[in-house]
């Protein structure tokens, strides 16, 4: 018998002013995992966040020592695959994400649907996994 363990090879990383309240509306309106937070009082050095389906994110405050100092806070797209889109869309509005394309069905297979999040970063959820 063989055992595998599947490492996530790709994380994307993003800044936010207020990373806390971040984190916060990330778990509470798309359902990810908070994984790990380090940091004091309201600055975050380093989060991660995993998705459900496998994978994750990485945010933190900005640093001036950060290689992505430049990047400004809030800017970014994600694509994270979804079952459900419907449910979750129902989920984001709840939670006062900014829907900026509704639930739409794809010539090439997807549904799925658009937003923002209180800082500016897109998120696109769909049921398209890849070719």
């Amino acid at each position: 018998m063989t055992t595998s363990t599947q490492t996530t090879c790709v994380w994307p990383t993003l800044v936010y002013r207020d990373a806390r309240a971040a984190i916060r509306f990330l778990v509470e309106a798309f359902g990810f995992d908070e994984k790990a937070v380090y940091g004091e009082g309201d600055r975050v050095d380093h989060a991660e966040l995993g998705w459900p389906k496998g994978g994750g994110i990485m945010l933190g405050s900005p640093r001036e020592d950060s290689v992505i100092s430049d990047l400004p806070p809030g800017t970014g797209s994600v694509y994270l695959v979804v079952d459900d889109p419907d449910a979750l869309h129902e989920r984001a509005v709840a939670a006062g994400a900014t829907i900026v394309a509704g639930l739409k069905d794809e010539d090439y297979g997807s549904r799925g649907f658009t937003c923002r999040d209180p800082e500016g970063v897109f998120w696109s959820f769909g049921t398209y996994a890849g070719a």
